[in-house]
């Protein structure tokens, strides 16, 4: 059955992650949508699922049947798609390696902190060709919401499965996977976890002022470990075993979100303001590109009216 290519209420709370997670027990999809940005679709389109008459969006990252590399996904298409059906907050979900002997396979990560191992490769910003500005980055992630997630740990099943609170996500560019040196340089900065996916899309998130917080699933212990060394099967049989508290976890969050009590959170209040001051008032008019503020005006419409 073809669902709707429309859906006429704002959506504000969002999920990134796999194509399994739009298929959590209790949500009905009810539309697709794809919608056209300056920088492009989408790299999925966007799954509209109603919970207790609650509409959530869930976008594949790596698109439908995954066949877009790390370096390939449209992450400025992908937030700015989300920003424009009503999305304040992202729950995005990753893969990982571990680089810490007590984060074993299967454990779950709320990070905290990234450090930025892309090569440039990526368009990461919303603000240039002719309007600038300079987004602080210090806390990547939004801690009310790794709050929520922490509080939802009970969602998990099974023997010795934890859930750890705070970690820095290595985020290297890929698609291959780290040589047996820089995965033992990663862990000599003090890195807890690797993954591919966390930039630019945390990046961009606070560029378009929402709350964004990503949830890592630990698949490996990625090639510094004396256990075999990270391939393609191991970290598919460890997501395959553990999907069920994936997507439990993942719903309990969403059931949390949800409450009127975290209206506030979820509607990103606090990062209201935080990035358009930061541009409109670093290029000068008169040095302003028209196509680059028509581009800022879609993340932000009525951005240069005041």
């Amino acid at each position: 059955m073809s669902l709707p290519d429309h859906f006429d209420r704002p959506v504000h709370i969002a999920v990134i992650g796999g194509t399994g997670l739009a298929k959590i027990e209790g949500y009905t999809p009810v539309a697709l949508l794809n919608p056209l940005t300056p920088w492009g679709h989408p790299s999925s389109p966007l799954t509209i699922a109603l919970h207790n008459n609650i509409p959530i969006a869930f976008l594949a990252r790596h698109g439908t049947h995954h066949q877009l590399a790390p370096h390939e996904v449209p992450s400025r298409a992908n937030i700015a798609a989300l920003r424009s059906i009503g999305v304040r907050t992202i729950i995005a979900f990753s893969a990982v390696g571990s680089l810490r002997e007590e984060i074993k396979p299967m454990d779950f990560v709320i990070p905290d902190q990234i450090i930025d191992r892309t090569k440039g490769i990526r368009p990461f910003t919303f603000f240039e060709g002719g309007v600038v500005g300079h987004v602080g980055f210090a806390d990547p992630f939004d801690a009310g919401l790794a709050k929520v997630v922490q509080n939802c740990a009970a969602a998990m099943k099974g023997d010795g499965v934890v859930l750890h609170q705070g970690g820095t996500i290595i985020c290297m560019e890929g698609p291959a996977f780290s040589t047996r040196a820089e995965s033992n340089m990663y862990r000599s900065w003090g890195g807890s976890v690797i993954n591919m996916s966390a930039l630019p899309e945390a990046k961009l998130a606070r560029e378009a002022e929402l709350a964004y917080q990503m949830i890592c699933m630990a698949t490996d212990y990625d090639c510094w470990h004396t256990t075999e060394d990270v391939d393609v099967a191991m970290v598919l049989k460890y997501m395959d075993a553990n999907s069920k508290n994936a997507k439990n976890l993942v719903g309990a969050v969403l059931d949390e979100l949800c409450k009127l009590e975290n209206s506030d959170m979820v509607l990103a209040k606090h990062w209201e303001g935080s990035a358009q001051g930061a541009v409109k008032f670093m290029t000068k008019p008169e040095g302003r590109n028209p196509e680059a503020m028509k581009r800022v005006e879609y993340l932000f419409p009525g951005f240069w009216e005041n």
